[in-house]
């Protein structure tokens, strides 16, 4: 029988934990996670914030179902140490743990901007339970909230605190929203949109200094402006964590360079998610983070599966406004595309010849998955191109 060890319990820890599982049912599997509770899908943190969503609701996986697994969850324990040479890992609570097959699925952490006052009191990111617990904590004694970023989950966190009554002011370095996932056409439609919830956008702007003495009070711009706020919320994307992994010795550029099947620089040592590097690209994105680990544990226990990329999508929910972006947005609108726009709704199809290389999809998700399905199968859909802008196309025909 192997010994498994996995570092960290997010999407591509917990995805191969079940493919392992799946295929030997007899080895040890211990799950090592500095977090305090078990696998919960991160992206409903937001609702959590607002009240609309408790833990156990968005909680992927019980104590139960690993105590029915047969695994030995350590909850709020941090390794501090590998050793390839003896397949070894240590951790905070002194123990010792032998490994035949080591994963590590560390996942990432959110960036703090080196913004000078970032270390007051009122700062914060969001990336776990315990960050959310913190701003809602933090939100009962304040009145406005400043969002530095605005990216995919800091603005649902905004949504949240306007829901709590907060005023929310959003500072972006970028001249419009989502860059990567929008065009400026419907990124300004969303801008919009989130206004009317009660959004207040500064774009094209960057944070100088956050003024306050032991505690926030608000932020300078670099144009001189002061915006208040006790609540200072960065969304400035994610780091990886490779710590562990250079005190191993593995091979790092970006992330963890992994191969094909996940496999890293040094024999039983795997790595998925937020922390390998695949084609030199990390990855930073649950459906990606969930692919890699389930490739990564059917090939752990044996059945080697190599990890097949798909274009990558984000899917963003505010309130009601739908939005799906995946592939090549043309966001300089270079290349052909079909569009349809009527009020709230905004569908861009990117093509290359009878070819779907991208898509927005903002006001109405309907036939979105069917031009991903497409797009990843790289399918020629003929004369059905030309009628993708029309408002009542039947995506069930691509």
């Amino acid at each position: 029988m192997k010994k498994y060890i996995i570092i960290g319990n997010g999407t591509a820890g917990a995805s191969a934990l079940v493919q392992i599982r799946k295929r030997d049912k007899e080895s040890s599997i211990v799950v090592l996670s500095r977090e305090n509770y078990p696998y919960y899908y991160r992206p409903r943190l937001p609702e959590y914030i607002a009240g609309e969503a408790t833990l156990d609701s968005f909680t992927m996986h019980t104590l139960a179902q690993y105590k029915g697994w047969n695994v030995d969850l350590r909850l709020g324990e941090s390794v501090t140490a590998i050793d390839p040479a003896k397949k070894t890992v240590s951790t905070n609570k002194s123990a010792n743990f032998q490994y035949d097959e080591l994963l590590l699925a560390t996942g990432s952490n959110s960036f703090l901007p080196p913004v000078a006052g970032n270390d007051k009191g009122g700062i914060f990111t969001l990336r776990t339970v315990a960050d959310a617990n913190a701003i809602m904590e933090s939100s009962i004694k304040n009145k406005s909230a400043i969002l530095v970023g605005g990216g995919l989950l800091g603005l649902e966190a905004g949504k949240a605190l306007i829901s709590l009554g907060l005023k929310v002011e959003v500072v972006e370095f970028m001249d419009r929203l989502l860059p990567r996932q929008l065009d400026r056409d419907s990124s300004n439609l969303l801008k919009k949109q989130l206004e009317g919830m009660g959004f207040s956008f500064h774009l094209a702007a960057k944070v100088q200094e956050i003024s306050g003495n032991d505690s926030a009070t608000g932020l300078v711009l670099d144009d001189g402006n002061f915006m208040e706020g006790g609540i200072i919320l960065f969304s400035a994307g994610v780091r990886p964590n490779l710590e562990l992994a250079r005190l191993a010795g593995l091979d790092i550029d970006k992330a963890i360079k992994v191969d094909e099947y996940l496999r890293t620089s040094m024999p039983g040592i795997w790595a998925a998610g937020d922390a390998a590097e695949f084609n030199g690209q990390p990855c930073g994105l649950w459906t990606i983070a969930m692919a890699q680990g389930n490739a990564v544990g059917a090939s752990m226990a044996g059945d080697m599966t190599s990890y097949v990329p798909k274009a990558p999508s984000t899917t963003l929910k505010v309130a009601g406004i739908e939005l799906i972006s995946a592939g090549d947005i043309d966001a300089d609108n270079t290349r052909s595309s079909k569009c349809f726009v009527s009020g709230g709704m905004y569908r861009k199809i990117v093509l290359d010849g009878d070819v779907i290389k991208g898509i927005i999809f903002l006001g109405s998700n309907t036939g979105a998955n069917k031009c991903i399905d497409a797009m990843n199968e790289c399918r020629h859909i003929g004369s059905l191109a030309d009628e993708l802008d029309r408002e009542d196309f039947d995506f069930s025909r691509l």
